[in-house]
C-alpha cells in the first residue's frame, strides 16, 4: 500500500508539473508568434541569429543562440526525458510487459501512420525529409490540456497518455539518431562511444558522485556534436545512466531521482519556454496563408498529426483490446481512450525540433511550423471538447444514480 502511494505521488508531480509547464509553454508561443508578426520581428531574428562563443581559442565552440538553445539548453530537457524513461522501464509503467503493452502498441501506431501519411503527401517532393515532424505527442502540451480540460479524468488515462506520450519520444530520439544525422565524424563518435562505455562502467560499479556522471556527460554532447549525431542525443544517453534502484523506495534515494527532481521545474518552466520562444516565431502573411496551409509540407504535418495520431493511437489499442491481448485501465473507457488519441495529435516541441533537423530552406521551416501549430491547435481544441463531454455525461450518470437512490429511500 505504502509503495502505490509513492507511485501515485510521484505521477500527481509528473502531471501536475507537465501540465503547468504545457499552459506556460502555450504563452510562450503566442507571445513568440505576435513578436515575429510585429515591429519588433527584426530585432528578434538578430538576436536569435546572433554569434555566442564559449571556450579560449581553440578550445572554444561558436553558434548562433539559436544553436545553442536547439543544441545546448535542449540537451538537458533531453536528459530529464532520458531520466523519465528509465524511470518508467526500472519501475513505473513500462516494467512489465503486461503494463507497457497497450501505450507501448499505442506509440508504435502513433508513430508509424502519422510518418506514412506525411510522406504521401510529399511523395517524390523536396520535403520528404520532413516524415519524422508529425511522429512525437509533446507531453508537456498534452497533460497541460487535459488538466484543464479533464480535472476529473481517470488516473488511469493520464498514466496511458504519459507512458505512450514517453515511448514516442524514444522512438523520436531513435528516429532523430539514425535518419537524421550530417556526414559522421568517426575519430568524434569512436571518443563518444568512450565516453559512453564509462559512464555504464561507473552505474555498474554502482557510484553515485554526480559530478563524475555531469563531466563525462558534457564530454560526450561535445563529441556527439562534433561527429555529426546531434548532440541532444547525449543527454537521453546520460539520463539513462544514472543509477534508478529495483523499486520505489531505491528510487527514491537515487541519484536519476534527486537530478530528476532538481532539473524537471527548470526543463518544464526554463529551458521549454526559451525553446518555444526561441522557435515558435513564425511571420505570417495572411495574404499568403491559405496557400502555406494547403502546401504538401502543411497538409502532411496536419493531416499527420491530427488524423494519423487519432488512427495509430486509437486503431491499435482498439484492436489489442478486442483481442484481449490488453485491457483497458481502471475507470478508462473506449471513449477516454479516443480523447487521449486526438490528444496525442499535439507534437509541438519535438516537432518543431525535427523541423529544425529536416529543413535549412526558410519557407519550408515556416511552412512546417504553421502546420505544428495548426495542428496542435485543432487536436487540443477538439481533445478538449471531447474530455468536456464526457466529464458532462460522468456528472450526468452521477446525479441520475443519486436520484434514483433517494427515490428507493423514500
Amino acid at each position: 500500500m505504502r509503495t502505490n502511494n509513492h507511485v501515485s505521488l510521484a505521477v500527481n508531480r509528473f502531471f501536475k508539473s507537465d501540465s503547468a509547464g504545457g499552459i506556460l509553454l502555450l504563452l510562450c508561443t503566442i507571445i513568440a508568434m505576435i513578436i515575429a508578426n510585429s515591429y519588433v520581428a527584426e530585432a528578434y531574428n538578430h538576436i536569435i541569429h546572433s554569434t555566442i562563443r564559449v571556450g579560449y581559442k581553440e578550445f572554444s565552440l561558436s553558434m548562433s543562440v539559436l544553436h545553442w538553445v536547439n543544441d545546448g539548453l535542449m540537451a538537458i530537457f533531453f536528459l530529464v526525458v532520458g531520466m523519465e524513461i528509465k524511470r518508467e522501464l526500472a519501475i513505473g509503467e513500462l516494467k512489465s510487459l503486461k503494463k507497457a503493452i497497450l501505450p507501448f502498441a499505442a506509440a508504435i501506431g502513433g508513430m508509424i501512420v502519422p510518418a506514412i501519411i506525411y510522406a504521401l503527401f510529399n511523395y517524390r517532393e523536396p520535403t520528404a525529409a520532413g516524415w519524422g515532424i508529425p511522429m512525437a505527442t509533446d507531453i508537456a502540451f498534452a497533460l497541460g490540456i487535459l488538466s484543464l480540460s479533464a480535472r476529473k479524468a481517470p488516473r488511469g488515462i493520464v498514466i496511458f497518455l504519459m507512458a505512450f506520450a514517453i515511448i514516442d519520444d524514444l522512438g523520436a530520439i531513435v528516429v532523430i539518431a539514425i535518419f537524421y544525422t550530417s556526414q559522421l565524424s568517426w575519430s568524434a563518435l569512436v571518443a563518444g562511444l568512450i565516453a559512453i562505455i564509462l559512464l555504464l562502467v561507473i552505474n555498474r560499479l554502482k557510484v553515485t558522485f554526480l559530478p563524475a556522471y555531469l563531466l563525462l556527460g558534457i564530454i560526450l554532447w561535445v563529441c556527439l556534436l562534433k561527429s555529426g549525431i546531434h548532440a541532444t542525443i547525449a543527454g537521453v544517453l546520460l539520463g539513462m545512466s544514472l543509477p534508478v534502484g529495483k523499486d520505489i523506495e531505491e528510487y527514491r534515494t537515487s541519484l536519476l531521482h534527486r537530478l530528476e527532481q532538481a532539473l524537471g521545474p527548470w526543463s518544464a518552466f526554463l529551458i521549454m519556454p526559451v525553446f518555444a520562444l526561441a522557435n515558435a516565431g513564425v511571420a505570417i502573411d495572411f495574404n499568403q496563408l491559405l496557400e502555406l496551409i494547403a502546401s504538401p509540407v502543411s497538409l502532411g504535418i496536419i493531416f499527420g498529426l491530427f488524423v494519423g495520431k487519432q488512427v495509430g493511437i486509437f486503431g491499435m489499442s482498439y484492436v489489442l483490446i478486442k483481442l484481449k491481448v490488453a485491457k483497458l485501465p481502471s475507470q478508462v473507457t473506449m471513449k477516454h481512450l479516443y480523447g487521449a488519441s486526438v490528444l496525442g495529435g499535439i507534437g509541438f516541441t519535438m516537432s518543431l525540433f525535427i523541423t529544425s533537423l529536416s529543413f535549412s530552406e526558410e519557407l519550408a521551416l515556416s511552412t512546417a511550423k504553421i502546420g505544428i501549430i495548426a495542428a496542435s491547435i485543432l487536436a487540443g481544441i477538439v481533445g478538449t471538447i471531447i474530455f468536456k463531454l464526457l466529464e458532462k455525461s460522468s456528472e450526468q450518470l452521477v446525479q441520475a444514480q443519486t436520484m434514483e437512490t433517494e427515490g428507493h429511500i423514500c
